[in-house]
């Protein structure tokens, strides 16, 4: 991740060499609009320009309103006008520009924790550097390269998995030695370095030129683009969009996008129907110095030594460098109180670690004088994604916000995908990570987004393993036995504001070195999930799973069913207590939510979906819900405790506090009933685990979750109960081939390409969501299959650990990449998920791709650039464990022999 903040700065100038003390502070007056006597553009002649005794005149009435005219704005408003769109106004209620992309750091790199930040990134890319030859407008594109450096191993380690992360892209990468890294860069000391990886392809811009040649494009295809003009308010009727207030008039239009940057959370509050849009603002500095007495090239590379938090680039024969403190400084927390760009104090003392940190990586710039310090915010979000798509609640309200210091590496990809979004009500790749209906409005707290900020920052250039959790912001929302489970040795973890229990340490394990237990390799936890799995498999555990998401649909005749019927690809018109395990699928197939559903009564059902589910499925069930004052939904989440019993034993504890049998004879799976446990009465069992083992999961009132808890942990002494947390979940549901929405199955992923086509009511003469493209696909054939990976000669013990994102080789050839792996305790071996597909035709199209492809190929998995041969499976559950049994008994006969 790179730097690319801008707005208010603060200059120093110096003929003194670099150092760390004794600055001087002589303060340059702020000359106009000019960034070190370089002029930014000049004004495209349909734009509003600031020195204009009048303004363009406003429009009455547009398709679609943007605010804010910075790089991002200005890309929307681009893609949009390529697109085919015309009526596009976009508002900028200063001068076009002048926002946070006046002073970008114009650093362009795929070097992205995400994928499809890596792909966004990687059209940006693209983008900056056709747009010269599109509009004849400068962008001071330079294709530099860059070098994320390390300074130890595990560092190398995160940047060979970005590696093979990228190559899975088609990005170039390399992974490279310390003496290359000399060559390449003459000025990086490299005697505490590891390796680097090298990114030939990544640039350097102006960003205020790439701004403006998106403008004159847009321009071009007709956009009309309006400076000095504030955007108030969104008007809103009957939840859509109806119309934008400004400070000179309204527009009435059919859509509006929130490109506002660092005031787009204040626009959302501001709205007539308020917008959750969870930012928050945070001071950012870089450093820029003269010309070097060596001259820097231009098309040196750029450095990203993330070990000492800080970035350089070439400027202007010198040297552009800023970086991300472990002590931010959030700002703006009372609101919007800056119209544009202002001064803002600098903080030498403040800089002094990055400044130190750059001096022991380029000792050569000890010599070097200073031109200016530039202290300017910066907008970040909770979770250091940006925020993109259509805001819940409100229809035709999009956002791009919050870019996290990569608005301009992202802004090109971004402003193509959310078009795309806008034009056909998807985007052409899965943006879930990003997108705003991840977040709900309990993250829109003010107090919660400056605490968060602060963590976030420094964790931009962290080294971040695998399952880390984010520590500010934390215990918002809690299950009613949260302190009872954090007394028996809770570890938590967050998801969706939620605290989940990974799994309990027992008593007298050192909890601090848990805690600070941080590995690409076998974890510290791995014994006592063991012992967790263990007790799932032979006796029984509880799993508090209280963060799932609840919904109650219910009607007064048959319209919830109707509802469902159209939504839910598996059939819903079951008897009552029945369970149905369904995806709700979009026109393409793919999965929009993928839940449990039980029907209570003729007219009734409970509808349960991940905990980051919350915002998007309620959205897309409202989405599509007639106008019916009969027809009701109601989230229900908070209602409900849920327990998950799993193991042999647990129909013992149940039937022992129910004094109902509960075997399968009398209480079949996928069923649910309402029944009495213990004291308590109305509690929702269900004969599901959401593991392939068996057990129960509980509903319950909340006044009655600590009674049932404790009811549920005394009769189960007898038993050998214990709690266990996710971690064990993950590595049972994972070698029982279970897939989960999120990480194995999205927007894209269908139903017959993860062997689910047996949930698909193709057998029955009813239209849903998605019929029409299964039925096509079947027709045809899949590219792509779900498939399970069981490592072969992988030492769980000495190896890299697989986690997620690994490309998938066949036959020596890529076909895929990893969803989501875990150690299997059964098959004392990793599984990994993952999606697969054939070479493409001579056509370069897909082929269908056969069972025949999946068992007969050679397949591998590269964990880091070290690639482990694996043995691929489609539908893995008996083979699999019954080939394991017999190897366990064979073991066991031996060393019976051997006696």
């Amino acid at each position: 991740m790179v730097a690319e903040s801008t707005a208010m700065c603060s200059c120093v100038r110096s003929s003194r060499a670099l150092s760390p003390v004794l600055l001087p502070r002589l303060l340059l007056p702020q000359t106009g609009y000019r960034l070190a006597g370089r002029s930014l553009w000049t004004t495209p002649h349909c734009m509003a320009v600031s020195g204009d005794s009048q303004l363009l005149p406003l429009p009455s009435q547009a398709r679609v309103v943007i605010c804010g005219g910075g790089v991002v704005g200005s890309s929307v408003a681009y893609h949009l006008a390529k697109m085919g769109w015309t009526d596009i106004v976009l508002l900028e209620q200063g001068r076009l520009g002048a926002g946070t992309t006046r002073l970008c750091a114009g650093i362009v790199s795929v070097a992205k924790p995400l994928s499809i930040e890596c792909q966004m990134a990687n059209y940006s890319n693209s983008l900056y550097q056709q747009l010269e030859e599109q509009t004849r407008v400068k962008t001071g594109y330079v294709n530099t390269g860059s070098l994320c450096l390390a300074q130890n191993q595990d560092r190398f380690i995160s940047l060979k998995r970005l590696a093979s992360r990228l190559k899975v892209m088609g990005i170039s990468c390399n992974i490279i030695k310390p003496k290359e890294i000399a060559k390449l860069h003459p000025l990086v000391n490299i005697h505490d370095l590891v390796g680097a990886l090298h990114l030939p392809a990544d640039a350097v811009v102006s960003p205020p030129d790439v701004n403006h040649a998106l403008a004159v494009a847009a321009a071009g295809h007709g956009v009309q683009i309006l400076e000095r003009t504030t955007v108030q308010q969104v008007l809103v009727e009957k939840g859509q969009v109806l119309a934008v207030e400004t400070d000179r008039g309204s527009i009435e239009c059919e859509y509006f996008v929130n490109c506002a940057g660092q005031w787009a959370y204040e626009l959302g509050q501001a709205s007539e129907m308020k917008v959750s849009i969870p930012l928050h603002g945070c001071e950012h500095f870089y450093l820029l110095t003269k010309p070097l007495r060596e001259t820097l090239q231009p098309n040196m590379p750029v450095v990203l030594d993330m070990d000492g938090r800080i970035y350089a680039r070439p400027w202007q024969g010198g040297l552009l460098s800023g970086g991300f403190e472990k002590n931010p400084k959030p700002i703006f927390t009372e609101g919007r109180n800056q119209l544009e760009i202002q001064n803002m104090q600098e903080d030498w003392d403040h800089f002094e670690p990055m400044l130190s940190a750059l001096l022991r990586r380029m000792p050569g710039l000890e010599s070097a004088e200073i031109l200016q310090l530039v202290n300017c915010p910066e907008s970040f979000t909770p979770d250091m994604r940006c925020l993109m798509g259509e805001t819940p609640g409100v229809s035709g309200y999009y956002v791009l916000a919050g870019m996290n210091s990569s608005g301009l590496a992202l802004a090109g990809g971004a402003g193509k995908y959310l078009a795309e979004w806008m034009t056909y009500g998807y985007p052409t790749a899965n943006v879930w990570p990003l997108d705003v209906k991840r977040f709900g409005n309990l993250q829109s707290s003010r107090t919660f987004l400056r605490h968060r900020v602060m963590e976030v920052v420094p964790l931009l250039y962290e080294l971040k393993v695998p399952r880390w959790d984010f520590q500010t912001g934390r215990q918002l929302r809690t299950s009613p036995l949260y302190d009872r489970l954090d007394t028996q040795g809770a570890r938590w973890m967050e998801k969706h504001g939620f605290e989940r229990p990974k799994y309990f340490v027992p008593p007298g394990k050192d909890l601090l070195s848990l805690d600070q237990s941080k590995t690409f390799y076998k974890p510290d936890w791995f014994d006592i999930v063991g012992a967790e799995v263990k007790c799932c498999k032979e006796a029984v555990c509880v799993i508090d799973m209280s963060s799932f998401t609840k919904f109650e649909l219910t009607s007064t005749k048959d319209q919830a069913l109707d509802l469902l019927q159209h939504l839910c690809a598996n059939d819903l018109d079951v008897p009552v207590g029945h369970i149905v395990h369904t995806g709700m699928l979009n026109e393409r197939g793919g999965y929009e939510n993928d839940c449990s559903v039980v029907r209570l009564s003729k007219n009734s059902f409970f509808i349960i979906s991940p905990t980051d589910q919350q915002v998007h499925c309620w959205s897309w069930i409202k989405k599509h819900m007639p106008s019916d004052p009969h027809l009701h939904l109601e989230d229900v989440s908070w209602k409900y405790t849920a327990l998950n019993l799993i193991g042999p034993r647990a129909m013992d504890v149940l039937a022992e506090l129910s004094y109902v049998s509960m075997t399968p004879d009398h209480f079949p799976s996928m069923f649910c009933k309402e029944m009495s446990v213990g004291y308590a009465n109305g509690i929702r069992v269900m004969s599901m685990t959401h593991t392939g083992e068996p057990g129960f999961m509980l509903y319950i009132p909340i006044e009655y979750a600590l009674h049932v808890y404790n009811e549920v942990m005394s009769v189960g002494q007898k038993y050998g109960i214990r709690n266990a947390g996710y971690y064990a979940l993950r590595s049972l549901r994972i070698e029982k081939f279970f897939a989960f929405w999120g990480q194995d199955l999205d927007t894209f992923t269908t139903p017959l390409e993860c062997g689910r086509e047996f949930r698909v009511k193709f057998d029955k003469d009813t239209d849903f969501l998605g019929r029409e493209a299964l039925m096509q696909q079947r027709q045809d054939g899949v590219s792509r299959r779900f498939v399970m990976l069981v490592l072969e000669d992988h030492d769980t013990e000495l190896d890299l650990w697989p986690w997620w994102g690994e490309p998938i080789y066949c036959n020596g050839q890529l076909a895929g990449a990893t969803t989501s792996s875990a150690y299997s305790y059964t098959l004392e071996r990793h599984v990994c998920l993952g999606f697969v597909s054939p070479p493409p035709g001579p056509d370069g199209l897909p082929t269908p791709i056969t069972p025949d492809f999946i068992n007969r190929g050679d397949y591998e998995v590269d964990i880091a650039g070290q690639r482990y041969p694996a043995k691929a499976k489609l539908y893995p559950f008996s083979s699999l464990f019954t080939q394991q049994k017999r190897r366990k008994d064979e073991m066991e006969l031996s060393n019976l022999h051997g006696k």
